[in-house]
């Protein structure tokens, strides 16, 4: 029994600890019961354990080391049934065997490869480059909520675009990163040094309001493709979206983007109801 606790309490403490970055799915788990669809709630706590090695360890051999971890668990577990808790959850489920192998390991080897690319030359580079393991999460993510014929087109797009606007909000922290949140032809014309992308000014802002413009473009442009998204993809895409905007009219657009926006209330209810109808509507389509 004691036992059992423990093993809940570990499991626990990653939810907790993707809790802590979307802490508006609060909201959403009145919508997605965590005792009838566990993996669906596992799955995302997995995400962001592999964005956390992908973007949060300095130190790029010891993310190598993680994420080669997080390779061999995810190759092995069809098999043995996993060693960390999120992967048990997983594999309990029917699911996660009717999921190809590749998609499993698409995530993992995307964060190995992007873990020494460099700023961008430009918004579309920038969006093409983040594609490639935010798509790859989008793909594993909208196969185990609604299956392998259900297009990804929708998830790909707006799991990019929520990435480049958190990595937007962190430009101070990031400024000396080799990967900047700016594209080069956007510091280069606004005349911004790495420096200055930790102070506030004319310049930096106009340079921020620039990367909102066209993440809100890239947003309103990705209602018009395919696919659904998960209740979760669904209550952060509203989320983000809502604080682009809000961010864009600022006086400081930088400063409204790190205050964000209340994680709680009627509109984020609202998003949360929305996203779950919709799911509810799809797997009746395809059931």
């Amino acid at each position: 029994m004691s036992e059992r606790v423990e093993q809940n309490a570990v499991l626990q403490s990653f939810i907790d600890k993707w809790l802590a970055v979307q802490p508006q799915q609060r909201i959403a788990l009145v919508f997605v019961d965590g005792q009838r669809y566990p993996g669906h709630i596992a799955l995302a706590a997995l995400e962001q354990e592999l964005l956390g090695a992908a973007y949060g360890i300095r130190e790029p051999q010891v993310a190598v080391a993680k994420l080669n971890w997080w390779a061999e668990e995810l190759a092995g577990a069809a098999a043995s049934g996993g060693r960390h808790p999120l992967t048990q959850v997983l594999f309990d489920d029917e699911r996660a065997h009717a999921i190809a192998s590749e998609l499993w390991l698409a995530p993992v080897l995307a964060a190995m490869a992007q873990l020494e690319e460099g700023t961008a030359a430009d918004f579309s580079a920038q969006l093409a480059a983040a594609t490639q393991l935010h798509g790859a999460l989008a793909a594993l993510e909208t196969t185990w909520w609604y299956g392998v014929e259900a297009s990804i087109e929708r998830a790909t797009r707006v799991a990019t675009l929520n990435h480049l606007l958190y990595a937007l909000l962190r430009l101070e922290q990031d400024a000396e990163r080799d990967r900047l949140p700016l594209p080069m032809a956007r510091l280069a014309r606004h005349g911004l040094s790495r420096t200055q992308l930790r102070e506030p000014g004319a310049a930096r802002q106009q340079a921020v309001k620039a990367q909102l413009d066209d993440l809100l473009v890239s947003w309103r442009d990705s209602a018009t493709l395919t696919g659904p998204l998960s209740v979760f993809r669904a209550l952060e895409s509203g989320h983000g979206s809502h604080l682009a905007r809000r961010a864009a009219r600022a006086g400081d657009a930088l400063a409204t983007l790190q205050a964000g926006q209340p994680r709680s209330g009627f509109a984020t209810t609202l998003q949360a109801w929305q996203g779950a109808r919709a799911w509810r509507r799809q797997l009746a389509r395809t059931t």
